[in-house]
């Protein structure tokens, strides 16, 4: 796909997108077909098919013969996130999304370091613990990834903490990857937490950015 049509078949994307925000649709909901999109985007039926295909394949919304195309419920992601994965090829977004990201990243860490409590610190401990027995890769990524969550969750502050979860969302889908701290790492942050130097564990956590 070339940039200028990859440019076209993103705006067609926000533009279904906006659609669906004005028409107040709803999983379940019937989009309207084929025909009435490309009048209303004012694009070839095909580029609005292909928007549509990618779509399906993305499991946002299914095609019933003989009834139309519905969207489906909701498994882990929202539309509206999904569709950043294809916004985000623009430049100064991704730009933007790591200068917050690590704004919000730096706030969490700060209030961390500030209200950690003792049985925090012992959660903590439990799991630095498992990490540094466990074998298997796998299990191991995933305790690598609840310690860093249960560290940006020690803010304390729930509207913080789902902004993260938000932009580590769109994050992966930039770049198709996430930071698992090792074990070593972790240990280096259970340290500097219980010392108060915020600083030393925003730039350990701050490796996937």
């Amino acid at each position: 796909m070339s940039g200028t049509s990859e440019k076209v078949y993103v705006e067609i994307l926000k533009k279904i997108k906006t659609i669906i925000e004005e028409d107040n649709l709803q999983a379940g909901d019937k989009l309207p077909s084929e025909r009435e999109l490309t009048d209303r985007l004012h694009v070839g039926r095909s580029s609005v098919r292909e928007a549509l295909r990618s779509l399906e394949l993305l499991g946002l919304i299914e095609t019933r013969r003989g009834e139309g195309t519905f969207i489906k419920p909701a498994t882990g992601h929202r539309l509206v996130e999904v569709l950043a994965s294809f916004i985000l090829h623009d430049k100064k977004a991704k730009q933007n999304l790591l200068e917050t990201k690590s704004i919000i990243l730096r706030d969490c860490i700060e209030l961390a370091v500030k209200r950690i409590k003792d049985k925090d610190v012992e959660f903590l401990n439990v799991l630095l613990q498992q990490m540094h027995e466990e074998d298997d890769s796998g299990q191991l990524q995933k305790l690598s990834y609840q310690f860093k969550d249960a560290v940006i969750r020690l803010c304390d502050n729930h509207l913080l903490y789902r902004l993260w979860i938000e932009l580590s969302g769109y994050g992966s889908s930039l770049h198709g990857k996430t930071f698992f701290p090792d074990p070593g790492d972790c240990s280096q942050i259970m340290e500097h937490l219980k010392n108060g130097d915020s600083m030393k564990v925003i730039q350990l956590m701050s490796r996937e950015l």
